[in-house]
């Protein structure tokens, strides 16, 4: 895969790619969001958390096919307040360190979600040969 950053345009405003190609032939995983709660129907109260968990379902969809967070090459993140931005920068952030070739990245603000208590939701699509 090859990251996709044009010298032209401004540079990304966190830890992405603008964009990543991906190799003719090699396998491509999407997930459905994931919210967050867990198996035992805990949902988090903050926003931290819930990114947390949204991305630790999503490493859990992608190993069920062999890949990891490594082979992420789009996340698709909702926030239900401009608050939240902060919080799941940081699970981001953390779930992605040590990944040397980032994501492509965009991030929502929407009105909610099917239940009030959800702050977050993430989607991933990965590619590996």
């Amino acid at each position: 895969m090859r990251p996709l950053m044009p010298p032209r345009i401004r540079p990304p405003f966190g830890r992405y790619a603008h964009g990543v190609e991906v190799p003719a032939g090699w396998r491509i995983v999407v997930t459905s969001g994931q919210l967050g709660i867990g198996p035992d129907d805990h949902v988090p109260p903050d926003a931290l958390g819930q990114a947390q968990l949204c991305l630790a379902n999503c490493a859990a969809i992608l190993a069920e096919a062999g890949m990891r967070p490594a082979d992420a090459i789009r996340l698709n993140a909702f926030v239900t307040d401009r608050a939240h931005f902060p919080a799941y920068m940081a699970a981001r952030d953390a779930w992605l360190a040590g990944v040397d070739r980032l994501p492509a990245s965009t991030l929502v603000i929407v009105s909610g979600f099917t239940r009030p208590e959800f702050l977050v939701e993430v989607e991933v699509t990965a590619a590996a040969p």
